[in-house]
């Protein structure tokens, strides 16, 4: 007698549930993964645009977006000590836009007093070429 065992089918998951399920896992992983990872490349970047935004006359000539950039880079880094990692990486980002905009400032200032002084400087030759020919 030839028996063989009898295969019982289970019925599998329509391929659309599969999909929504495999998708949905997909989903937790990754933001469990983004939560967990500190944001370091954020902090560095933040810290890097607000040395930049120093180093372009920030203090000078945008010192109130410095120092709120100054302010948000400390309390990215607070949160990371505290491990909430997504608060830390949305300051330093926030940090970064900050440095970014007082950067740009300070240089528009920068080309605009230039701009000023290269002005004046034509106004001076002006009176002076008019003095000599009088």
């Amino acid at each position: 007698m030839d028996t063989k065992p009898s295969k019982t089918k289970c019925s599998p998951l329509p391929p659309a549930t599969r999909w929504v399920a495999t998708a949905t896992l997909s989903c937790a992983l990754l933001l469990a993964a983004c939560a967990g990872n500190p944001p370091t490349s954020e902090l560095a970047v933040a810290s890097q645009a607000v040395n930049a935004a120093d180093t372009a006359g920030g203090t000078q000539y945008a010192p109130v977006e410095i120092r709120t950039a100054r302010d948000k880079l400390v309390a990215a880094e607070r949160a990371l000590a505290d491990k909430d990692y997504d608060k830390a990486r949305q300051l330093a980002q926030q940090a970064e836009w900050d440095a970014r905009v007082a950067e740009r400032k300070a240089q528009a200032e920068k080309v605009q007093r230039a701009l000023q002084d290269a002005q004046q400087a034509v106004e001076e030759l002006r009176e002076e070429t008019y003095r000599g020919l009088q």
